[in-house]
């Protein structure tokens, strides 16, 4: 009879996902994973295969998190404009107030990764499929509501949206204050 697990998976790929948000994939470590989930590297092998099945449990975790994020916030009953503020800001918001300045573990991901690894690659192209629907759906909703001219297409309208803000989660690493960024989220609602 084997031993009992000493840990918590669920617990344990939670905390990987922060390391892998905080380095990325490629600067962590298998040690680096044992030290910040408290675990031998057998109990991480046996529990995970390795570095690269924790990062892809981590990475959706995070997409995971993310998508519950965008359907809260564009399920509400506000005027869709200032929802569609809302979210983006509320993405941008985060990142920026975040200490240590991770920015957006899917953005990071595709930047990291590219298209050099398909299996991310695919993830995170459809976590951005998910959220540039859910922002067409409310464009869809803003024009029938005439809160947005009608005749604009409004899936160009949902790529702009998430072009800005991927974009802005990245500018997030580095910049010191939001108010540039907000700004741009202004501009981009404005637009619509």
């Amino acid at each position: 009879m084997g031993r009992p697990k000493e840990f918590d998976p669920d617990v344990a790929v939670e905390q990987a996902m922060k390391v892998f948000w905080r380095q990325g994939y490629g600067a962590t470590t298998p040690q680096h994973l044992v030290d910040a989930l408290g675990i031998g590297k057998g109990s991480l092998y046996n529990a995970f295969g390795g570095k690269r099945q924790l990062f892809d449990l981590a990475l959706r975790r995070y997409l995971d998190q993310q998508a519950s994020v965008m359907r809260a916030l564009t399920e509400d009953s506000s005027p869709v404009k200032e929802r569609l503020r809302k979210a983006l800001r509320l993405l941008v918001e985060a990142d920026i107030t975040d200490p240590e300045r991770r920015g957006c573990l899917a953005a990071n991901s595709a930047v990291e990764f590219g298209c050099a690894d398909e299996a991310v690659a695919t993830q995170v192209r459809s976590h951005f499929d998910r959220i540039e629907s859910a922002l067409q759906a409310l464009v869809e909703e803003g024009v029938r509501a005439r809160e947005i001219q009608p005749g604009r297409d409004a899936q160009a309208l949902a790529g702009m949206l998430l072009s800005t803000v991927t974009g802005l989660q990245v500018l997030t690493r580095i910049e010191p204050s939001p108010d540039r960024l907000l700004r741009a989220i202004d501009a981009t609602i404005d637009l619509l």
